[in-house]
């Protein structure tokens, strides 16, 4: 497993504590799990993917992650209607790994509610967090 000072956290994206990242893009968002979630979960082996057009709340689960070790739920950082889904994860589950904060993106929404952006944490006070978890 990585130390705190490995991960790769970009600056771009808003984080949450359950772990997953958002980068606004125009009036999309794109969403994914953080390098330290991917982590500390080892190799991806599967992806559960909502449908397009889903409309989901903030906190609502999106999907899971299957990895050797354990599956793990995704929550929505921001609500909002689900533009598209990384097909590229039904073959290639493992992109989440290798590539998590760009290739390895999980869906694509529409936010709802652009005030719930308040609520992310930057990359300084995500650190913050983990290393009190780490």
């Amino acid at each position: 497993m990585k130390e705190i000072s490995e991960l790769n956290l970009p600056e771009d994206v808003g984080y949450t504590e359950d772990h997953e990242w958002i980068r606004i893009e125009d009036d999309e968002a794109a969403i994914g799990l953080t390098d330290y979630a991917q982590d500390q979960l080892g190799d991806i082996v599967f992806v559960e993917l909502p449908q397009p057009r889903d409309v989901l709340g903030k906190g609502e689960e999106f999907g899971t992650v299957e990895s050797v070790k354990a599956v793990a739920e995704l929550y929505m950082p921001i609500g909002g209607e689900v533009l598209a889904v990384n097909t590229a994860l039904e073959d290639s589950p493992g992109l989440v790994n290798t590539s998590p904060h760009s290739d390895g993106w999980i869906i694509r929404i529409k936010q709802s509610d652009p005030d719930e952006l308040n609520v992310l944490m930057n990359k300084e006070t995500y650190l913050k967090i983990l290393e009190g978890v780490a």
